[in-house]
Formats: C-alpha cells, sequence, structure tokens
C-alpha cells in the first residue's frame, strides 16, 4: 500500500510544480489545509475521499499516473493530451476532433 501512497506523492508534487503552484497556493485553491498536502506529497496518511478526489480533478492527474506510474512514463506528453481530453465535454471534444486531425496530418507531412 505504500507504492501507491509514494506515488500519489510524486505525481501530485510533479503536477503542483508543473502548474507552478505551490503547497499553500494548492491547498487554498482547494480549501484544504497546507498540511493535507504537505502529507499527500510526503506520503503519510490517508487522504479523506473528499480531498483526494478534489486534488486529482484540480490537477488533472489520470488513475494511470498513480495505480500505473510505470505505464506512462513513456508517453508522459500523451498522458497529458489524454487527460485534458478525458475532461472535456463531448461537445468540445466534437469541435476539437477536426482540429486536431488537421494538425496531426499537418505535422505528419512535415515529417515525412
Amino acid at each position: 500500500m505504500q507504492y501507491m501512497k509514494d506515488n500519489l506523492a510524486q505525481a501530485v508534487r510533479d503536477a503542483r510544480t508543473e502548474l507552478g503552484l505551490s503547497q499553500e497556493k494548492l491547498a487554498e485553491a482547494l480549501g484544504l489545509d497546507s498540511r493535507t498536502i504537505l502529507n499527500i506529497e510526503a506520503g503519510r496518511g490517508n487522504p479523506k475521499f473528499e480531498n483526494l478526489c478534489s486534488l486529482v480533478a484540480y490537477l488533472n492527474l489520470s488513475g494511470d499516473k498513480i495505480f500505473s506510474p510505470d505505464s506512462t512514463e513513456e508517453k508522459p506528453c500523451v498522458q497529458r493530451l489524454t487527460t485534458l481530453l478525458g475532461n472535456c465535454t463531448e461537445q468540445e471534444a466534437d469541435t476539437l476532433l477536426p482540429a486536431v486531425r488537421y494538425l496531426l496530418s499537418l505535422m505528419r507531412k512535415q515529417n515525412v
């Protein structure tokens, strides 16, 4: 069980620093005590489900990043893109799909 806490700790720390947030600012944004973030990033304790859910949603963390970190290490950018798209509404995804296809075709043509 400790390895899962360590995975969560690393995932939260990486996502928080990538966003340029301090532990205090992240806690403030989520309405949590800064010690909660400190403890999670230290792999201590068991965060409340509500706190964990809001933290994971705010940081756009995928379950793979926490439960199977080795499977996401190879393609971190693809993983972040997948997470972002997974948080889109159906209408947003429908609007983005043609643009993404177009951009990919342009990029692939340039690489030929």
